[in-house]
């Protein structure tokens, strides 16, 4: 058992080794596979020339932001160049992970449209290996990381486990800022085109989703890809890198650094687990056989972890905490997962009851169906709030009514953000398998393959947006307490009391920034869909030679309308979670914890009505497509439109990246001690 404690950190960088191999091996077994005809192979050509030009933009564009605060975490004497390479650390590998599994992903979608004519099968295997590498390459090179660079600290630097966690802090702000460029960029993205393709293209003119006449097609399969590939993979790097560091800083705080290194060990088991997880999806029969193939591999990997997690355990079992204390908040943890994967699933897949009221609202027409469409978001909240409430008492009292606890609960759950993020991941290959076979004029057969795997895949990205969310509000909370004890630690206030008139303009000015935040990520998709609309019309006006297959659209402006667009449209909002926590805190120490509280707070809600509430919407208009009440169309399908136009940048631009938000907040927060204690201390 001495293993885990006297070789944490090898464990933990030979388990995140396997995962980037594993990943590799997927890559190549994947890029084996055969690409259709050389109609098809042109179309996957388009869209990964544009993604691959999109993500190089806004990299390039993050790139000179992220220049500031190197330097500034570089020559700040409080700080320091450990500090500073771990900013760049955690921005490359927060980076390769979405730019790599989105290059997978953009050359798999041709492939499983390709592989569905051999069967449903053969195309679901291609599309969640596909899915697999992203989400191996989160955890991957998240643990890689943060162990990789711990160790470089403490064995090649010689810092201390104290020191050397203080830097990681810098790794974990360097994921955060790049995750929250890449949600709100790609989210920007992936919206405005979804949304001019759709308006014009099915409402005005009539013609299917994916349709090649729709000069906005590309730019919409593209934009699948940045935002729900790239982004996604991004936020969830982020999620665990942050989280992996605040429980390390954590048992630092409690005064037991043998601790240290618990996490690490759990996120390498986890790893191990979500391998041998993806061997477990075969598509059974059935009507929800492919979703079940995909809950089978995370239900077999949750339970592997949690036996897993014994030997870890017991082997850091001793001083402030028992075996009991620390497992029984890791099984915590995987509980929380669970429920908030379930409960996701309710609210948003088409054989429950939430889908189906809207989908039977939407027969009255278009209001209708956005007021049950908003009733549904704002439903949604209560359960996983309770279930995440109850998930921080649990764990709190298991560890013996310590905040460690809480924090080993967040490492559980998000270790397995592996195959959370391949379920994320296989949903844009599906959608663009879909759109590729109706351009390239497969037959019927091959729709009747990819439109069910699709299907799935909007319920499985909403699922993983709501496991994000849970992960961002209680990794948010860790980060939280480790600035009140910093706080303490130099002497200055730590009593948020609602007595103090402080604290209390801190909640509301905290309440206020999610709102803020996700209303200009709504007004920029509105602005550039705008402009995508604009454009899609002129050459609908221009060449009517395009609706009787006589002449191709302009794909590639259409492209560079929302390419230039979105990365200008992502600044503004990227700069809230970094500038009005500094603002703040010069002004008032107690001010700064009230405004992280208060961000916490609503930003969980928001985030869960927003992408809970837009991935129902988007399943009732796909059960109205399926054939439900008139099928397309008809009066209700048009409802249904409607509201899963105004969904889309809910669930997929707003929403998601409201949970990078609320922890760049915090980091920030912890990364501004040392000039607070310069001015208040």
């Amino acid at each position: 058992m001495d293993f885990f404690v006297d070789h944490a950190v090898g464990f933990a960088l030979a388990c995140a080794a396997v995962a980037v191999l594993y990943g590799l091996y997927l890559t190549w077994w994947l890029l084996k596979q055969p690409a259709g005809n050389e109609k098809m192979q042109e179309i996957a050509r388009a869209i990964q020339e544009g993604a691959g030009a999109y993500l190089r933009k806004q990299y390039t564009a993050v790139a000179l932001v992220a220049i500031v605060p190197f330097f500034l975490l570089g020559f700040y004497d409080k700080l320091g160049w450990g500090a500073a390479f771990g900013f760049l650390i955690g921005a490359l590998f927060s980076a390769a992970a979405g730019f790599i599994g989105m290059n997978v992903a953009v050359r798999s979608n041709v492939r499983t449209a390709e592989a569905a004519r051999e069967g449903l099968q053969p195309a679901f295997k291609v599309a969640f290996r596909a899915g697999s590498v992203t989400g191996l390459l989160v955890v991957g090179l998240g643990l890689l990381g943060v162990a990789g660079y711990y160790w470089v600290l403490t064995d090649w630097i010689g810092n201390t486990p104290d020191s050397a966690v203080d830097d990681l802090i810098g790794l974990a702000f360097g994921g955060s800022l790049i995750s929250v460029f890449a949600r709100l960029g790609g989210g920007i993205y992936t919206k405005a085109a979804d949304v001019g393709a759709d308006l014009v293209g099915k409402l005005e003119a009539g013609i299917p989703e994916d349709d090649p006449r729709n000069p906005a097609v590309i730019a919409d399969n593209v934009g699948d890809n940045v935002g729900d590939c790239a982004g996604m993979a991004a936020d969830l790097f982020e999620t665990y890198a942050v989280t992996a560091v605040a429980v390390m800083l954590l048992a630092i705080g409690v005064g037991q650094p043998d601790l240290v290194l618990y996490p690490l060990a759990l996120g390498g088991i986890s790893i191990l687990s979500s391998v041998i997880g993806t061997f477990f999806t075969r598509v059974g029969s059935g009507q929800n056989a492919i979703i079940n193939a995909l809950y089978r591999a995370v239900i077999v990997a949750t339970i592997l972890s949690a036996v897993g997690f014994i030997p870890v355990t017991m082997a850091y079992d001793g001083g402030k905490f028992d075996f009991w204390d620390l497992y029984g908040s890791a099984l915590i943890g995987l509980a929380v997962t669970f429920l908030l994967v379930a409960i996701t699933e309710y609210y948003t897949g088409t054989r429950w009851k939430p889908v189906k009221d809207i989908a039977s609202a939407s027969q009255t027409g278009h209001a209708t169906n956005i007021i049950s469409g908003l009733a549904v978001g704002m439903q949604a909240t209560a359960l996983p709030v309770i279930v995440i409430a109850g998930g921080v008492v649990g764990a709190y009292y298991a560890a013996g009514e310590n905040l460690y606890g809480i924090g080993v609960a967040v490492m559980a759950q998000l270790s397995m953000a592996g195959l959370i993020v391949a379920l994320d991941a296989y949903g844009p290959v599906t959608d663009n398998a879909g759109g590729i076979a109706e351009m390239a004029d497969l037959p019927e057969s091959v729709r009747g393959i990819t439109d069910p795997l699709d299907a799935v895949g909007n319920t499985t990205k909403a699922v993983t947006k709501g496991y994000a969310i849970g992960s961002a509000g209680l990794a948010a909370l860790v980060l939280f307490d480790e600035y009140g004890r910093s706080l303490d630690d130099q002497g200055l206030p730590t009593l948020f009391s609602l007595d103090n008139p402080w604290v209390i303009a801190g909640l509301f000015i905290g309440g206020l920034m999610p709102f803020l935040f996700a209303s200009l990520a709504m007004q920029a998709v509105g602005r550039v869909g705008g402009q995508v609309v604009e454009e899609v019309r002129r050459q609908f006006r221009e060449n009517p030679g395009i609706m009787d297959y006589t002449a191709r659209p302009d794909y590639s402006n259409a492209i560079g309308i929302v390419t230039g667009s979105a990365i200008k449209e992502m600044m503004a909002p990227a700069l809230i979670p970094v500038l009005i926590p500094i603002i703040v805190g010069i002004i008032s120490v107690e001010m700064l914890g009230g405004l992280l509280i208060g961000t916490i707070v609503t930003g969980l809600f928001l985030a869960i009505a927003m992408t809970s509430g837009g991935g129902a919407w988007d399943n009732a208009k796909k059960t109205i497509e399926d054939g439900l009440y008139g099928g397309k169309g008809s009066d209700a399908h048009a409802a249904a439109i409607t509201g899963d136009t105004v969904g889309d940048p809910y669930k997929d631009t707003a929403g998601p990246a409201i949970n990078p938000m609320i922890k760049i907040a915090n980091i920030v927060a912890i990364l501004l001690i040392p000039l607070l204690v310069s001015i208040h201390g």
